[in-house]
């Protein structure tokens, strides 16, 4: 039997973790995200930000795993409920899934941050319906290796125990008087040493990134993504995880993680106002070009849906299928989005706004 390589820690007894070091990123990484969500909500519609940087996250969450796919094939996804033909694609619209789901389940409860929420999000993010691991003999390797380099908790009942302890830590805010910020990198590394379910505890462990942050109201809407940071930093991300358990260094794992958050929240900020001002642009032409079927509703289905369809405008703006399909040939024929064709059907691309997408995804 494999014996488990770390003991994991009580969270709520760490101390002595707020050094110079970590302050200084602490006090970067909060005033990142205050700005951030104080210029979120003044996009019109809160369900753009939710819904295109949750499909943003999968990608980039999932591309860690190496489960990689195209941003054209994860918006034709969304466009057609027969689903996408690519496996990678599935997988990525699953996460995004299981991100939403979280997040309702957060409103749901009260801002309760649960294991029955967790377990939840798990069965849908891989289509089975267990849970923690019941089996014995899960160890962690080296992809290029194959050396094992971490073995986690083995025992069922001590895999329940430590999720236990986790859950009262994220939710007793009396428990610890740590910064929310510090807290969600502990929450985060106790996640992935648990190690509880029997595969996707990665993508899980980075949900709860940011399920944590509006749990704690230090954004209102889930929009804070970190997957792109820890993308471009695989190796380091990887490293300090095991660093932290082979020697203790709390500093080194919070420094990373703070970082992260700091760089995210400015590179989602400038996304943000990418998006006000094309919105901003784009609804001063259309009442000036073609005033006769402006209306907001139709603006926020281009920006909410960069892949659009028929379907989606006659449903969202209350028109018939003849209208809607006159309102989507006429936006295309103004050049303010493309018309493309798959099959029989119809769709049309906000290319203008996909192209920002890209950026951030380079």
């Amino acid at each position: 039997m494999l014996k488990p390589t770390y003991r994991l820690p009580e969270l709520h007894t760490l101390s002595d973790l707020e050094t110079i070091n970590v302050l200084r990123a602490l006090a970067a990484a909060n005033r990142s995200l205050a700005e951030l969500k104080g210029r979120a909500a003044a996009i019109p519609n809160q369900g753009i930000l939710i819904d295109m940087l949750a499909l943003q996250e999968a990608k980039a969450s999932s591309e860690i795993e190496n489960i990689v796919t195209t941003q054209d094939e994860l918006f034709q996804a969304e466009l057609f409920p027969e689903g996408p033909d690519s496996p990678a694609a599935k997988e990525v619209a699953l996460y995004r899934d299981a991100l939403r789901y979280g997040f309702d389940r957060l409103n749901h409860f009260e801002g309760l941050l649960t294991n029955a929420t967790i377990v939840g999000m798990f069965r849908l993010l891989k289509q089975r319906d267990d849970g923690f691991r019941q089996t014995l003999g899960t160890a962690l390797k080296n992809d290029r290796t194959g050396q094992i380099v971490y073995v986690p908790p083995q025992d069922p009942r001590e895999i329940i125990g430590a999720m236990d302890a986790l859950e009262r830590f994220i939710n007793d805010d009396q428990l610890s008087a740590l910064d929310p910020l510090i807290k969600m990198a502990l929450v985060h590394h106790q996640f992935e040493s648990i190690h509880p379910f029997p595969d996707g505890n990665g993508r899980i462990g980075r949900i709860l990134n940011v399920l944590y942050l509006t749990r704690v109201d230090l954004l209102e809407i889930p929009i804070l993504y970190l997957s792109r940071a820890i993308n471009n930093s695989k190796d380091d991300y990887y490293r300090l995880l095991q660093h932290l358990r082979d020697t203790g260094d709390w500093e080194s794992w919070l420094v990373y993680m703070l970082t992260a958050v700091d760089e995210t929240a400015k590179t989602t900020l400038d996304l943000i106002e990418n998006i006000r001002d094309q919105m901003s642009t784009t609804k001063r032409r259309l009442r000036a070009e073609l005033p006769k079927i402006y209306s907001q509703d139709l603006l926020n289905n281009l920006f909410r849906h960069p892949y659009t369809r028929i379907e989606y405008v006659q449903k969202e703006l209350g028109v018939t299928r003849q209208t809607a399909a006159r309102y989507l040939d006429t936006l295309a024929s103004a050049g303010f989005i493309s018309k493309h064709q798959t099959g029989r059907s119809n769709y049309y691309i906000n290319d203008r706004l996909v192209s920002l997408f890209l950026k951030v995804s380079d």
